[in-house]
């Protein structure tokens, strides 16, 4: 069986390793990582680096997305993976090259968060929808199921000796200018404790060196999901990290720093009332947090110690306990059944 996939993201490319290790006479076709196979194009030349570089490559997203087109004439199946930026407008154009194709999309836009109307161009492009939080399925007319979220598949909790403290300052450039030297001074305040840095395992010695600068107070971790098993507390910048926190047991705060029109469009036009991927979880299943969240000027060494010395580690693990039961299952299985059937 061939399958064409547009999986732009790192993440969405671990996640689709989860579900091939499900499959059988699979053979891929377009974007993924070159692990993966023999793609159109590796996941790394997807990449873009903010709103300026995104406009100068658009002429050439447009003969990309051409381009898998034209091969999916030699797709039984196809397969979208985030990235909905792109995957939504190639989506429209491969339903009207080739009607009965089955288009499946896999780890949904956060329609949730913002732009709920892109629901209705989903449904009319895509046959089946495959979503990860048990909530967004919510959001569709027909077509969407849970399937099961990928890193209850991906993380293997072993017993680890939890003796240092965690802090991720992010992957993105504005993300780590801002908290990292925050992150330091905290850590010398911590200097009776063990601290790990963990830093995305794409990073170059060469950028290691540009980002983050002076790091020898820290022990360098590339593996989050091993680092924070050996962490007793955290912090993080946002993102999914908060939920592999979570689901791997480590206690944690929230400190993100944001550009100020984006801080106003997300609280005051977006209505965005939490950060953190655990806590939206929580709140639509059960109305309740998981952790503590500092924004903006709230980002202070002493806020940060405050959470350490403070943080409840007792309600942080009945609450992460609810909030694996509501996920209940991995979803690699699930999506290699509905790749494998009609």
């Amino acid at each position: 069986m061939k399958i064409l996939v547009s999986a732009l993201e790192p993440s969405s490319n671990l996640h689709l390793k989860e579900v091939l290790k499900h499959t059988q006479d699979i053979e891929l076709l377009g974007i993924f990582d070159k692990s993966l196979g023999n793609p159109l194009y590796d996941v790394s030349q997807m990449a873009i680096m903010g709103l300026v570089d995104a406009i100068k490559k658009l002429r050439w997203f447009f003969k990309v997305a051409d381009e898998m087109v034209k091969l999916a004439k030699d797709a039984d199946k196809i397969l979208l993976m985030d990235s909905s930026g792109f995957n939504l407008p190639l989506a429209k154009k491969l339903k009207i090259a080739y009607p009965d194709k089955e288009i499946i999309y896999y780890i949904l836009p956060q329609i949730w968060a913002s732009r709920p109307k892109r629901s209705k161009k989903l449904e009319l492009y895509c046959d089946k929808l495959l979503g990860i939080l048990p909530f967004e399925v919510d959001y569709y007319q027909t077509k969407a199921q849970y399937v099961g979220h990928p890193l209850l598949d991906e993380i293997k909790i072993t017993n680890h000796k939890r003796d240092y403290i965690a802090f991720m300052p992010g992957s993105r450039k504005g993300e780590i200018s801002k908290l990292l030297p925050i992150f330091k001074e905290v850590r010398k305040k911590l200097s009776h404790k063990k601290a790990l840095l963990i830093i995305p395992s794409s990073f170059s010695d060469e950028k290691i060196t540009q980002l983050y600068g002076d790091i020898s107070m820290f022990r360098v971790y590339r593996d989050t999901h091993e680092a924070l098993a050996q962490s007793e507390f955290a912090f993080i910048c946002s993102g999914t990290a908060t939920l592999e926190s979570a689901l791997i047991g480590t206690p944690f705060t929230l400190a993100f720093i944001a550009k100020k029109i984006d801080y106003f469009i997300g609280t005051k036009l977006l209505n965005i009332t939490h950060v953190g991927l655990a806590n939206i979880i929580l709140q639509h299943y059960n109305n309740t947090t998981l952790h503590n969240e500092l924004l903006q000027e709230s980002v202070t060494v002493d806020n940060l110690l405050k959470e350490y010395y403070e943080n409840n580690r007792e309600k942080f693990s009945l609450k992460a306990s609810e909030l694996r039961a509501y996920l209940s299952h991995g979803s690699s299985k699930n999506v290699a059944f509905l790749l494998k059937n009609n």
